[in-house]
């Protein structure tokens, strides 16, 4: 009884199971593996928040906000009214163009330059913006695909659907029968 006690604590005893540190060699653990994986994307998630974090805005914020979304509308209504002008007034249109035309170059190239600056400000804040929104959709995609391979593996007519697998406690729950109640009683009344 001895060396077989020995032999068992050589294998299962001493706060160690030599057996599952052994498979786990050639098998990762898959409850430590989910968990790691858990803890990947939450600790993306917390970085991708921390880089995005905004503080709270202030009044003058806002308004400077407010004031920064006029631009683009005030020029493109603003173009809109010069046609609308020129076929109504041909002569005042025609007045207000001559005094566009004595604006010298350097002028014109400063105007080029706000424009192109502000613009293209505008331009790289709502790239960011885009990119954030990629990013957040991004880390949800692996729980999409998960549940969409989860679904798939539960439908009733996709081939294997019931397969254990390499599971060797599902394949045992599965050879094992059940005690079932009715089955017993009813053939206890065929044996009398």
């Amino acid at each position: 009884m001895g060396l077989i006690h020995q032999a068992v604590n050589l294998l299962f005893g001493g706060g160690t199971n030599v057996v599952k540190e052994t498979a786990e060699v050639f098998r990762e653990n898959a409850e430590a593996g989910a968990a790691r994986a858990a803890g990947m994307r939450e600790q993306a998630l917390a970085q991708l928040a921390s880089e995005f974090a905004m503080a709270r805005k202030g009044g003058f914020d806002r308004f400077m906000d407010g004031l920064n979304r006029l631009p683009r509308p005030a020029l493109a209504l603003g173009t809109l009214a010069l046609f609308g002008a020129a076929m109504v007034d041909p002569l005042w249109f025609a007045e207000r163009m001559q005094g566009i035309a004595l604006v010298p170059e350097p002028l014109w190239w400063l105007l080029g330059v706000i424009v192109s600056f502000y613009f293209g400000a505008r331009h790289q804040a709502k790239t960011q913006d885009l990119q954030r929104e990629l990013a957040a959709t991004l880390a949800r995609a692996p729980d999409v695909i998960g549940n969409i391979n989860g679904l798939r593996n539960i439908s009733h007519g996709s081939p294997r659907a019931a397969d254990a697998g390499d599971d060797a406690d599902v394949t045992i729950d599965i050879l094992r029968p059940e005690a079932n109640a009715a089955l017993e009683d009813w053939r206890k009344l065929r044996r009398a």
